[in-house]
């Protein structure tokens, strides 16, 4: 029971911890980060049944997560970061 309630205490510190994020549809993703003057994209490749790449940003203090089966193509001025993983809490 006290194990139980421990991990329950870590998942929600590890959503407080991570803010607010917004999982939006791969156009929106591009929609958004194309307001952005130099975007800093965050990408990953994982998934545990099919892989799929896993994209990061933040706009006006939100983070806006998205996944995608094909690579998504951003204009030049965006900045991609490749990450081993991206964790979004449940």
């Amino acid at each position: 029971m006290a194990a139980a309630a421990a991990a329950a205490a870590a998942i929600a510190n590890a959503i407080k911890a991570s803010g607010v994020i917004c999982e939006v549809a791969p156009e929106d993703f591009v929609a958004i980060v194309r307001r952005v003057e130099s975007p800093l994209v965050v990408v990953a490749r994982g998934g545990v049944f099919s892989k799929k790449f896993r994209y990061l940003t933040s706009y006006k203090g939100l983070a806006f997560f998205t996944k995608s089966v094909d690579p998504i193509q951003f204009s030049s001025t965006a900045e991609l970061v490749n990450a081993n993983k991206i964790w979004i809490p449940s």
